[in-house]
């Protein structure tokens, strides 16, 4: 029982996401010349995007009693021009157009604007200090495109019913509905994995292949392997660097080993494995083992003391029935065990 329980504790863990990002926010100098004094005064006109933002935390955050700014005009900024001006208008359209130009608009700005205004506060955190430099943003992601601080017309649309996901019906995996993802994972548009899936097509093809991660079962999330905001220390942006990402869940693979195999520190798990899913047992780029092996090991008969030639063991052999520990081992220097 105790050897079972030894051998569990070094077996694959369970995903786990990241912990949320702590994030110091400050408010603008309050003017009273500038701003309105409550957010009262949006609902009038906005009373299906306030209440949606009063469920958020963005709503709920401490507001010091000499500045008064918060709610509304913490991301729209100064908005009493645009209060007033919408009620000179009186149902003129072009007067009405033009108060909705002086407070800003996160639909029509581009994403370097958009992130500009929600990096104010969110800068401070560890998972979004790199958003400049991720590549969402070099492409033309903004915020906005994923994350939604009022969430109206999504909702509306979802019916409020879990998106269809494949694989589920068989797993029984509980969804999440729109409104339950967007409140409490990121205040995302639609729950992982489907929004990645809008602009990522071509990896969801990938976890549908026989051997992959279970992602489409809702086992795992996109964000369990990769930071959407960015990073500089890993590529894919991936949540750590190499084969680190790997090994949070993979730890009887992690090491370090007295005897290292050179491939998982040079390439990492990318050189022997598709991590979102493949034809191959165990998600392998090759269907035959040996076939990994040969790419790197090559010119066996030039080699001293190797007990074999490249065509000298049998044409179905996997080089894995000696080279077992083929992570790395901490008895065998040629990892025969």
């Amino acid at each position: 029982m105790a050897l079972a329980l030894a051998l569990a504790a070094w077996g694959q863990k369970q995903p786990v996401l990241p912990a949320p990002p702590s994030v110091a926010w400050h408010t603008p100098a309050y003017n009273s010349q500038l701003y309105v004094p409550s957010d009262k005064v949006c609902e009038d006109c906005h009373r299906p995007e306030y209440l949606e933002f009063q469920q958020t935390a963005h709503a709920k955050l401490p507001i010091p009693a000499d500045r008064q700014v918060g709610g509304c005009a913490m991301c729209h900024g100064p908005d009493r021009a645009h209060v007033e001006a919408e009620d000179a208008a009186r149902g003129s359209d072009a007067k009405a157009l033009a108060a909705a130009k002086l407070i800003f608009d996160f639909r029509t700005a581009n994403p370097k604007q958009v992130a500009a205004r929600c990096l104010q506060c969110h800068v401070t955190s560890k998972q979004q200090q790199f958003f400049d430099v991720s590549a969402h943003m070099q492409h033309g992601v903004a915020c906005n495109s994923c994350h939604s601080a009022h969430l109206v017309e999504a909702i509306t649309n979802a019916d409020e019913k879990p998106l269809p996901r494949p694989l589920t019906a068989v797993y029984q995996v509980p969804q999440l509905t729109v409104a339950q993802a967007w409140l409490h994972d990121g205040q995302l548009k639609q729950p992982q994995p489907e929004l990645c899936y809008g602009c990522h097509q071509n990896i969801q093809a990938k976890f549908a292949l026989p051997f992959h991660h279970r992602v489409q079962e809702g086992l795992m999330q996109c964000t369990n392997c990769h930071t959407p905001h960015g990073t500089i220390t890993a590529s894919h942006q991936l949540n750590a660097a190499m084969f680190n990402a790997c090994t949070k869940c993979h730890i009887e693979v992690q090491g370090p080993f007295v005897y290292e195999h050179p491939a998982v520190s040079v390439v990492g798990c990318v050189g022997c494995h598709n991590p979102h899913g493949s034809v191959n047992h165990f998600m392998l780029v090759r269907r035959q083992t040996r076939f990994i092996c040969l790419e790197c090991h090559t010119g066996f008969h030039a080699q001293a003391q190797v007990p074999h030639g490249r065509l000298g063991f049998q044409t179905g052999g996997d080089c894995t029935r000696c080279h077992i520990a083929v992570h790395g081992s901490n008895a065998d220097p040629t990892l025969l065990h």
